[in-house]
């Protein structure tokens, strides 16, 4: 009885509402974080959180621990992204807000992943400097425009298949 009260009154009524954004964009940006997380920094080992500091020096066992420590709670956060994306996605199917479009939800997963890498390569790679897109090579400019370049096209094209399929959606 309670879960009918509590279905029934998680329900809009009378005008439909649009579909629940927020989810699928929080999963881009958590996963955009694995993938740098996993891929630059993991298997490609171009750069760690802090291997552009002085204290985060990768030729050092202290460095590379304290680097690791770093790395860590990026993935820790990254992983709470993905939580909460999993969490409004639920709530968001409770109060049939989900679309059934799949346009609309990879166009705000990759929008997401793409605002993440701008916020990180503004943020990490210009404004502190705690690390660049290649620290194996030295933190050249080029590669940071480039991860910059490549993540203003992912919130393009994440942006237009959005677009698309919002006008999928019959309560738009």
């Amino acid at each position: 009885m309670a879960q009918e009260a509590h279905s029934s009154s998680a329900r809009p009524t009378g005008r439909a509402m649009p579909p629940a954004a927020a989810p699928a964009f929080l999963f881009g940006m958590g996963v955009g974080g694995f993938v740098d997380g996993i891929v630059l920094h993991q298997l490609l080992q171009w750069h760690h959180m802090l291997s552009h500091t002085e204290s985060g020096n990768t030729k050092t066992v202290a460095g590379l621990e304290l680097n690791t420590l770093a790395d860590g709670l990026f993935h820790s956060a990254m992983w709470v992204l993905v939580v909460a994306a999993a969490i409004l996605t639920v709530r968001a199917r409770r109060r049939g807000r989900l679309s059934a479009s799949w346009r609309f939800h990879t166009g705000l997963v990759l929008a997401g992943w793409g605002v993440f890498n701008v916020v990180e390569g503004l943020v990490n790679h210009q404004l502190l400097q705690i690390h660049h897109v290649r620290d194996d090579l030295g933190g050249p400019l080029a590669w940071d425009l480039g991860f910059l370049g490549l993540s203003v096209l992912l919130i393009a094209a994440g942006w237009l298949l959005f677009r698309q399929g919002k006008r999928e959606n019959p309560s738009n």
